[in-house]
């Protein structure tokens, strides 16, 4: 019988040296306040350009100088009342602190959404003449060439106008997804191995459920899990459906032929860099097959369930690591990528960049957020297991990316795409990988690591592309005029679960409603690029540690360059040309060759 329960920590009780220290973006509420008053009072003046910008190069170079000062100030405002929310939902102080910059952020952009309209509206060659005129203006070259790209896309100074003032309606779903699942929804108690009744939290889903060795405690937290999300199917699928129309609203308000498009022109990327990806992976589905009845066959079972994915393939080898011994082992792997980046990230850690451990009402999972003039803070939910130490270093390629950036590159250039997001991330993750390896012949630890680089490509180029085909199904069943009803989405979700896992696993019912729990699909089509990250990450981190100091030296670059160029020739330059799909097949080609280390050990 049940005896005890184990509780998540109140956030008041989580160690100040455990939590990230936000004073390095406003030292005081009360210096929040003086940004958030000078951001109003700059709106006005912002506005008072409007008819102006193709009058001189000097007030042109004006209007832009002002305007990327707001959005440095502004920046800031969002990234401090989000994160102080984050890591206490049910904290109504900051939720109000979020929802007034929230309101802000929608006023900036409207005072600036004549700008784009009116920038193109100049004659190309007079553009050119403030260029030559005005040395400050070159700066900006690159985001002109971006704006005659997208021409056909901006609309009038009203309807840029009226779309700038929906601003804030756009993050509704994506804003009460986020509070019903981190705030309001509570999951049953689940009895683990040994009888204790334990929570089931979103932090401590896979570290402590998914990757437990028992299998019925397993079935338990699944069932429990997916029933809890059913209960709430019709919220979900009507929340997740107003994601969906808002998307097609806003690629057919600037005139492009689909939602995908839209999100893929954006960053100058054809649709068919979506499709390959999912062409590839289909191509590659026998290999998965392989990879899963191996899984089978060392579990011991007759056939897989679903909640037989992700525990390790060698149940009697306990891994344990506590935090400060990961960061050492994160810092020992990108230690090949140099002394600034090993010793800037060292840095980072020492002064607080992350908050570390799970407390009552904190989002779930982990990110790597800031702004410009912010150090590249991360959220974690920390449990001291290999994936946790990998989940670090995934964090900590995306912080050191944006450091890199935010250092060489001027504000308007500082951010990188979507496209390139998950590239540095992942690159960590298959150094990290690389160097436990090479630090031990233990046969069970050596199966145990070739496990977790076989669950990451999975996870990630396998499951990623799944959930993105689901959102590529569900965008085109809308546009063509079918609801979004809770049937139609679990019905897309379980069909490709069969898709993609049967035969060699048996997928029931509870599957379907699997898409309901996933936030990114509040950040449309943005899953791809997992996919399509890790394949470039890992043709990076062979070049790395094939080629040493030439691939250093280009990935070094990359990670400096921000948005100077699209994405796509960034990343060419670096050594990897995902406009084909030999970054996808490479990949796959990892991942048999990790199977075949694998089986050796058997």
């Amino acid at each position: 019988m049940a005896t005890e329960t184990l509780k998540t920590l109140k956030r008041s009780d989580v160690p100040e040296d455990m939590t990230w220290d936000l004073s390095k973006i406003f030292a005081t509420e009360a210096d929040f306040e003086a940004t958030f008053t000078e951001v109003e009072s700059l709106l006005p003046k912002i506005a008072a350009y409007k008819g102006k910008l193709r009058r001189s190069a000097r007030l042109l170079l004006e209007a832009l100088t002002l305007r990327d000062e707001i959005g440095q100030k502004v920046g800031k405002l969002y990234v401090y009342s989000r994160m102080n929310s984050d890591v206490d939902t049910t904290n109504a102080h900051f939720q109000g602190l979020f929802g007034r910059v929230q309101s802000l952020y929608g006023k900036v952009g409207a005072s600036m959404a004549y700008m784009s309209p009116e920038i193109l509206t100049i004659k190309p060659e007079r553009l050119a003449s403030f260029v030559e005129k005005n040395a400050g203006l070159a700066l900006y070259q690159h985001e002109f060439d971006e704006l005659a790209r997208e021409r056909q896309h901006v609309r009038s100074d009203e309807v840029e106008q009226v779309l700038a003032d929906a601003s804030e309606i756009f993050s509704g779903p994506r804003d009460i997804h986020t509070m019903f699942d981190n705030a309001d929804l509570r999951f049953p108690d689940v009895e683990n191995e040994k009888g204790v009744m334990t929570p089931l939290t979103h932090g401590n889903w896979a570290s402590m459920w998914l990757d437990n060795p028992d299998r019925e405690a397993r079935r338990r937290a699944y069932e429990t899990m997916f029933g809890t999300f059913n209960t709430w199917r019709n919220t979900m699928a009507a929340t997740y459906s107003a994601r969906v129309k808002l998307d097609i609203f806003s690629a057919k308000s600037r005139k492009y032929d689909s939602a995908l498009h839209k999100a893929l022109e954006g960053i100058n990327l054809p649709v068919s860099v979506y499709t390959s990806l999912i062409d590839t992976v289909h191509a590659n589905l026998p290999r998965l097959q392989r990879y899963l009845d191996l899984r089978r066959r060392v579990l011991g079972l007759d056939k897989l369930a679903w909640y037989d994915l992700y525990v390790p393939m060698v149940p009697e080898f306990e891994y344990k690591i506590s935090y400060p011994e990961a960061q050492d082992k994160v810092i020992g792997a990108v230690s090949v990528l140099g002394s600034e980046y090993a010793d800037a990230l060292r840095g980072g850690f020492d002064s607080r960049w992350i908050d570390v451990m799970e407390n009552e009402g904190k989002k779930s999972g982990a990110y790597s957020w800031g702004t410009y003039g912010t150090p590249p803070y991360m959220l974690m939910n920390w449990h001291d297991t290999m994936d946790q130490m990998f989940t670090l270093a995934h964090e900590a390629g995306h912080s050191m990316h944006s450091w890199f950036s935010r250092k060489h590159q001027p504000y308007p250039y500082s951010g990188y795409t979507l496209f390139l997001a998950e590239i540095a991330s992942t690159c960590n993750e298959a150094l990290l990988a690389h160097h436990l390896l090479q630090q031990t012949t233990d046969p069970e630890l050596r199966k145990y690591i070739l496990n977790h680089q076989l669950e990451s490509i999975r996870g990630t180029l396998v499951r990623q592309t799944l959930f993105a085909e689901f959102e590529m199904i569900a965008h085109a069943e809308a546009e063509a005029g079918k609801p979004l009803t809770a049937d139609v989405l679990c019905g897309i979700h379980k069909g490709l679960n069969e898709k993609y896992y049967a035969p060699a696993v048996e997928i029931d019912d509870k599957i379907g409603i699997e898409w309901a729990r996933i936030p990114h699909f509040y950040n449309s089509f943005y899953v791809y690029q997992y996919a399509t990250g890790i394949s470039a990450a890992m043709s990076l981190a062979r070049q790395i540690i094939e080629e040493g100091e030439p691939a250093v030296k280009r990935y070094l670059k990359f990670l400096s360059s921000g948005s100077s160029d699209y994405s796509i020739n960034l990343l060419r330059e670096a050594g990897v040309d995902l406009s084909t799909p030999a970054p996808i097949q490479e990949a796959f080609d990892a991942f048999e060759g990790y199977l075949d280390q694998y089986e050796e050990l058997l």
